[in-house]
């Protein structure tokens, strides 16, 4: 791990996709980062993911399985509202989702999709993870996002999971949404590439997830070939 004044510190480094067709596999060496990772998410109920598009929702699903695998029980929900491309990189219907829930178009056992895991950790995950997609893409996600309704949705997910992993758009996007989600998030952890782990970006990257208000854990550096 390492970090600098002002910065925001870097706590793994993992290769990210391992096979074409999963984007979201790992190594079992990036397992094992990500579970140093892991030890700092946990005592928090809602972490927010941020940072570059790819790299930053790799780390929302693998963190989201690696919770899951280990006992946690554990949603994952594609937040990024502007794009919704997270439910086409793991094969699940992306609608109805959160859009729908929220404009009361889609009931709660509408969106929630189980998320199959794979590999000899899953053994020992207790209930599926859950996913639910973004749905249609919604042309201004910060006023949906500031709906009542959307309060109400984190206030349930977060009574119904003990982690709730939010996948989130890349700082300065979606106008302001970031900073809606991050009101109801307890801390906020950033998806980086290799070129993102310079001084001047991480220092960057650092100041915007500040003012924010949880308080940043740091970045994971996601090599994605």
């Amino acid at each position: 791990m390492f970090g600098g004044r002002g910065r925001l510190p870097v706590l793994a480094e993992v290769s990210g996709s391992v096979a074409a067709d999963r984007p979201w596999a790992l190594s079992r060496h990036d397992f094992e980062a990500l579970s140093k990772v892991r030890e700092r998410v946990d005592g928090r109920r809602v972490l927010l993911v941020t940072g570059v598009d790819g790299a930053a929702r790799t780390l929302a699903v693998c963190l989201a399985a690696l919770a899951s695998a280990s006992g946690r029980r554990t949603v994952l929900v594609d937040c990024d509202l502007e794009r919704s491309a997270l439910a086409g990189e793991l094969g699940l219907a992306p609608a109805p989702g959160v859009h729908e829930y929220l404009r009361w178009e889609a009931t709660p056992a509408q969106i929630l999709q189980p998320l199959a895991l794979a590999g000899p950790a899953s053994a020992t995950a207790s209930e599926p993870l859950v996913f639910v997609a973004a749905g249609r893409p919604a042309a201004d996600p910060a006023t949906l996002l500031g709906l009542q309704s959307f309060r109400h949705m984190s206030a349930k997910l977060r009574n119904a999971y003990e982690l709730v992993v939010v996948a989130g758009p890349p700082p300065g996007s979606g106008g302001g949404a970031l900073t809606t989600l991050a009101a109801e998030a307890d801390a906020v952890l950033a998806g980086i590439e290799p070129s993102q782990a310079e001084r001047r970006p991480r220092r960057a990257l650092g100041s915007a997830l500040r003012r924010l208000g949880p308080a940043p854990l740091g970045a994971v550096v996601v090599q994605r070939s």
